[in-house]
């Protein structure tokens, strides 16, 4: 029996009568990979009216850090939803609505350019005002947390690879390589989750609405521009990639935010920033399908692999884990090469 819903709709009535509430009106807004769940109801009372209530169930889900983080981006005049009401003890909060059109639905390839172009901006935006002090650190102990999903979720328990000692040395051999490099990248206010499922289409100026922000950390500054263009749930070619790479870098320089100065080195961060990213993503979906019942993340893990081979092949440094991926995958892929 579900005795969050009743707990839900009680605060909700007892919330001012302004808000024009209905909280019989309760209906599923969005699905998400963790314990937080969200509804849309009828809120007469506010613009649009409709609100957002978000049902983060203690001791699994936290609301402080997502009502820090909502405070903090705000500051950075980016669009996030506004928090009508909260309840962290009993983990209930009321947001504004930003609708149901996430850029995923909307995103084709003659709106692309300026969707893109907005999130790119807000970026550099949330980058450019973000302190230093504001959030955990992304440090080594969590990108190594996050990159052992790989070989514990997706190879030994999704592949069923058991892996050598051998294997397993060239393993943490590349991951020393790539948190090195992530780790020696300037660092800034980092969503950690930047990409077409989290921003949603607003009109104007506001565009886009940022979601799912309470997991910000402080940290290499790749990182949010590579969620967002190299997405785990819609893939570009890598020419139109590389192109909005060099017009955030721009606008990044413009803005006074510490890139590289040389394109090349910034692109070689941003690829293996990605590499990071996509083999703790890897990990992530295979344990939302085998520990959590999600399995339409599996969908999506295609699309997450192809973005690995590539850069792998790109970079002699990675030439042994190129080797190994292979093996993991039981393929066969092209000879390692070199960039920039």
């Amino acid at each position: 029996m579900d005795t969050r819903l009743p707990l839900l709709r009680d605060w909700l009535q007892a919330l001012p009568a302004g808000l024009g509430l209905v909280p019989a009106s309760l209906r599923a807004a969005s699905d998400d990979a963790s314990f937080r769940r969200y509804f849309r109801l009828e809120a007469s009372g506010l613009p649009g009216g409709t609100a957002i209530a978000m049902d983060a169930p203690p001791p699994m889900e936290d609301c402080a850090p997502f009502v820090h983080a909502a405070t903090e981006l705000a500051g950075s005049g980016v669009s996030v939803p506004r928090i009508l009401a909260q309840d962290l003890a009993r983990g209930l909060l009321l947001l504004e609505d930003f609708g149901s059109v996430t850029y995923l639905s909307r995103l084709d390839g003659t709106n692309a350019p300026a969707l893109y172009a907005d999130a790119s901006r807000a970026l550099v935006a949330i980058q450019r005002a973000g302190r230093a002090d504001a959030f955990p650190p992304y440090d080594r102990a969590l990108l190594m947390r996050e990159l052992n999903l790989y070989p514990e979720w997706y190879v030994a328990r999704h592949k069923g690879v058991a892996l050598s000692d051998a294997q397993r040395a060239t393993l943490a051999s590349a991951f020393e390589i790539l948190v090195a490099a992530n780790l020696a990248q300037p660092r800034v206010t980092v969503h950690r989750d930047y990409h077409s499922r989290n921003l949603m289409v607003l009109d104007g100026e506001r565009n886009p609405g940022i979601l799912d922000f309470q997991d910000a950390v402080h940290g290499p500054i790749t990182y949010d521009l590579v969620s967002l263009l190299k997405d785990a749930y819609v893939r570009w070619d890598e020419d139109q990639v590389l192109d909005w790479t060099v017009r955030y870098w721009e606008g990044a320089r413009a803005a006074g935010l510490p890139v590289a100065a040389e394109f090349g080195e910034f692109y070689r961060d941003f690829e293996w920033m990605g590499l990071q990213r996509h083999l703790k993503v890897l990990g992530i979906f295979a344990r939302l399908h085998h520990r959590d019942g999600k399995d339409r993340y599996l969908a999506d893990l295609p699309r997450v692999l192809g973005y690995v081979r590539p850069v792998l092949e790109r970079y002699h440094a990675f030439a042994p884990l190129a080797r190994l991926f292979d093996q993991i995958e039981g393929g066969g892929g092209g000879s390692v090469g070199y960039t920039f």
